[in-house]
């Protein structure tokens, strides 16, 4: 099994986060990332660049003004605010009105949190995160059985035309997007511990793409919004949306039982191929886990996912800078490895 990564990933690095009415230290570093790449090169993994796809592929899931905005966010934040720190403090109300012409105003209008504070490297590293994303899927189309994509910035709470949690392009929608081309039926299925908030509003309305995600119950719990049981899509995506959720605490048996609800529901929309939105942030020692997960379970889900015995794109979300990560990825790569050998 191949992996796919460009050391560009790396450039984007943010130095904090103001959550819950504090600063805290930005948890996605680009040392998440560096850690799963050394695991990946210690277990003989082959780890190759992606090409360059182009911004369409990004485009096709999301407003092309958007994607746009990011390109030179940052220099004209510098060209405006000098050295203050380009995080948004402005954001449209629940009736939205309309985009400014201001660098302020748009970094807001385009950030629905301060989860995501502009870098120089920002740009660099979304992009080619996509581009991870978009390589790996269409090798997918191309005839392999699996690949996994390091993408880093995550994506899966990156909304149509929003930025969200740590995440501005959607990999693992523009992946799905890319597996249409050659397959009728997709399926996301999002094991991060938080919901697919992003992934659910670019698709909620298609019946092309079905959409599992399995997270803590958000009433308390990020993304808040969205992710709900009662969500189930609309017009021609009614039925196509499945949010499985979680109690925090929830054990590691729990986790699994509603986990295999996923993998019957994906089978029972009869999907062609598949997307795995994969997080390790379910870890019981991850710094934004409230879920009992250890990496007996990352295997298990790995092995069970193999079986499904669909052409699948694993596409790297959360997973943070707890103790466990490292053996968590290389546990759930690793199994996925081997089961695939057995049926190669």
């Amino acid at each position: 099994m191949k992996a796919i990564f460009d050391e560009r990933q790396l450039k984007h690095n943010p130095a904090r986060y103001f959550r819950r009415g504090a600063y805290i230290p930005h948890p996605e570093q680009p040392e998440r990332a560096i850690l799963i790449r050394d695991m990946l090169i210690k277990n003989g993994f082959p780890i190759e660049t992606p090409g360059d796809h182009g911004v369409e592929p990004i485009k096709a899931v999301h407003d092309p003004d958007y994607v746009d905005f990011w390109q030179d966010a940052y220099q004209r934040w510098r060209a405006e605010a000098e050295d203050a720190e380009a995080i948004p403090t402005y954001h449209p109300g629940r009736r939205a009105g309309r985009r400014s012409s201001s660098i302020y105003g748009q970094l807001g209008w385009y950030a629905t949190d301060t989860s995501v504070p502009l870098t120089e490297g920002t740009w660099e590293a979304i992009y080619w995160s996509a581009q991870t994303a978009i390589e790996a899927a269409s090798r997918v189309n191309a005839g392999e059985r699996m690949i996994y994509g390091l993408c880093r910035p995550p994506g899966h709470h990156a909304m149509s035309n929003g930025a969200n949690g740590f995440c501005i392009f959607n990999n693992a929608a523009v992946a799905a997007q890319v597996l249409r081309q050659s397959h009728k039926k997709v399926a996301i299925y999002d094991i991060d511990t938080h919901t697919g908030n992003g992934t659910l509003d670019i698709f909620y309305e298609r019946g092309d793409v079905f959409l599992c995600s399995l997270h803590v119950d958000p009433d308390n719990y990020p993304t808040y919004y969205l992710g709900y049981a009662d969500e189930t899509g609309e017009g021609d995506g009614e039925g196509a949306t499945l949010n499985l959720t979680l109690e925090p605490g929830a054990s590691e048996a729990a986790i699994l039982e509603r986990f295999r609800e996923g993998v019957k529901a994906i089978q029972d929309f009869g999907a062609e191929a598949l997307v795995i939105s994969l997080g390790f942030d379910m870890a019981v020692d991850d710094p934004l886990s409230e879920v009992g997960m250890t990496g007996t379970g990352f295997e298990i889900m790995a092995r069970e996912i193999v079986r499904m015995g669909l052409p699948t794109a694993l596409i790297q979300e959360g997973g943070y800078l707890g103790p466990s990560l490292t053996n968590n990825a290389e546990v759930f790569l690793t199994a996925s490895r081997d089961e695939l050998s057995k049926t190669s």
